[in-house]
């Protein structure tokens, strides 16, 4: 006779999949953050992109270094978003393998614990480059002290 595992037993794994849906939850929201923060910054960067053929001086080397800055922030919110979506896919993963473990009768609790500790290093990597993309902004927004005079 085939294994068939009871309600009980599926009901605990739901249970223990709902701690890393709510995860899922979470990410999903940061890379919405991380999208828009990308849109406005490639807006940017075609707005200046624009003006700068036609900037010469000062003006010009400031379009230039505006254009190198928001090149390096495209490239930190694009490697965060490639962690967070890597993060959600572990997720779902170790959601996944719950069930195929359960339903299979396999003792893979230490694949479930490597797989959920690589989600979580991957959202905190995730997290490291959202902050480092942040304080780039703050610094790229500071008035000029020409301008405070």
């Amino acid at each position: 006779m085939p294994y068939a595992p009871e309600v009980q037993t599926i009901a605990q794994t739901i249970q223990l999949s709902v701690s890393p849906v709510f995860m899922l939850a979470g990410i999903g929201a940061l890379l919405n953050v991380l999208a828009g923060r990308l849109s406005r910054v490639v807006d940017r960067s075609r707005a200046l992109e624009a003006l700068h053929p036609r900037s010469t001086g000062p003006e010009h080397d400031r379009y230039v270094a505006e254009l190198r800055l928001l090149d390096r922030r495209m490239a930190n919110i694009n490697s965060a978003l490639f962690l967070a979506v890597s993060s959600a896919v572990m997720t779902c993963v170790v959601v996944a393998t719950l069930f195929v473990a359960v339903l299979s009768g396999l003792h893979i609790g230490q694949f479930v614990a490597v797989s959920f500790i690589l989600a979580m290093a991957l959202l905190i990597a995730s997290l490291v480059l959202f902050m480092i993309e942040v304080r780039m902004s703050i610094r790229a927004i500071q008035v000029r002290d020409e301008l405070l005079r």
